[in-house]
């Protein structure tokens, strides 16, 4: 049996007829930027995540950079962000000239700690970006006490929980402006890359507005340097056939999970995901920790089981941020999980029938190693 990490298929499959009579419509109509569907996408992924205001753009990597800028985050600014977390986050900041301040996680959750936020927020800082990450929400109502002491926005990253919540509040409403991503291996996948910034902030959805079209508030007049990330309409009609299905999904997502818990509650060698009493999670992907990890997850694929690994290398530790001259040490937990995460298959459509598959080759291949302590 192969079992896929993820099966787009599946899930296009379920919006293939409404999305190809909205793809029909836009190509009758050539509105392929721009279009209402554009719109119609924006308000309605803004009333999902209870925020006043979205903005479509082209992908997750310029929300985060839009949104940052919209606060106004420029060159030399600190940015305070996690060493847990894809490039992506930090690569957005360094876009804009700013310098990423890595903080390390929480062992329980893998998620930026709050403690460590405090320690190195300074006369420098111009931002805090908490990641939503693997499906959770971070603490950040742990962060903004900590942020309005210093007169700090707090710029959620939210690219990995669409759906979630925390405290009975939506993730991408959390703080003061959200960013998030419609890669399609996300919760909301697009057809291709896309994204969107959210916020309460009439002012702030403004400047994102402009920035993303060329600093232009209308044609021909720039008045900032802006870039260009719109989210176009082929993407906008898959993502609202999409948006109307993504609760189901979502809850579907839960019953995989505990699932998993269930069938990996004997199995020795395995941490299992740590869930929050306060949160709501969406299970983008469903991370164990093991030992000998890479072999462990090569023997899975060789059996069919297409595990991955979100994310080997903490920022600090990559080629890219060597300069920042922080090494193996600096911080441990974020470190030492990255050797030992591993995300089994996860995707609403998953079977029982796969998941017990899952679970076997992996107590089979957890055989012989050593217990994770």
């Amino acid at each position: 049996m192969r079992v896929p990490l993820v099966d787009l298929a599946a899930q296009q499959a379920e919006v293939a007829d409404e999305v190809r009579a909205g793809l029909d419509d836009v190509f009758a109509r050539a509105a392929f930027i721009g279009g209402a569907e554009v719109g119609a996408f924006e308000e309605s992924y803004a009333a999902y995540v209870e925020a006043r205001h979205c903005v479509g753009v082209a992908n997750g990597t310029d929300a985060v950079e839009l949104a940052l800028r919209a606060v106004g985050v420029g060159r030399d600014d600190e940015v305070v962000l996690p060493a847990n977390t894809f490039i992506a986050t930090a690569e957005a900041v360094s876009r804009i000239g700013a310098v990423p301040v890595l903080v390390d996680v929480t062992d329980e959750r893998l998620l930026m700690d709050p403690a460590a936020v405090e320690r190195v927020l300074g006369r420098r800082t111009r931002a805090v970006v908490p990641v939503h990450l693997f499906g959770q929400a971070a603490p950040v109502e742990a962060l903004l006490p900590l942020a309005r002491a210093h007169a700090v926005p707090v710029v959620e990253d939210a690219a990995q929980a669409q759906g979630a919540r925390r405290h009975g509040r939506a993730a991408g409403s959390l703080g003061t402006i959200a960013a998030t991503s419609f890669y399609p291996g996300k919760n909301l996948g697009a057809a291709g890359d896309a994204g969107a910034v959210t916020t309460d902030d009439a002012e702030l959805a403004t400047a994102v507005r402009v920035l993303a079209a060329h600093g232009s508030p209308r044609k021909y007049v720039h008045d900032v340097v802006g870039m260009n990330s719109r989210l176009d309409t082929v993407q906008a009609v898959v993502l609202q056939a999409k948006l109307a299905r993504l609760e189901g999904w979502n809850e579907l997502r839960r019953r995989a999970a505990a699932r998993y818990d269930a069938l990996l509650a004997d199995v020795p060698g395995v941490r299992l995901p740590s869930s929050d009493a306060v949160g709501v999670d969406v299970w983008h992907l469903y991370v164990v920790r093991v030992a000998d990890r890479d072999r462990v997850c090569a023997e899975l694929r060789e059996a069919g089981v297409e595990a991955g690994v979100h994310y080997p290398t903490p920022v600090h530790l990559t080629g890219a941020y060597r300069h920042l001259g922080l090494g193996p040490g600096s911080f441990p937990v974020a470190e030492r999980a990255a050797g030992e995460i591993l995300s089994l298959p996860l995707f609403p459509q998953i079977t029982p029938a796969q998941q017990e598959h899952v679970v076997e080759r992996l107590a089979t291949a957890l055989v012989g190693g050593r217990v994770l302590a």
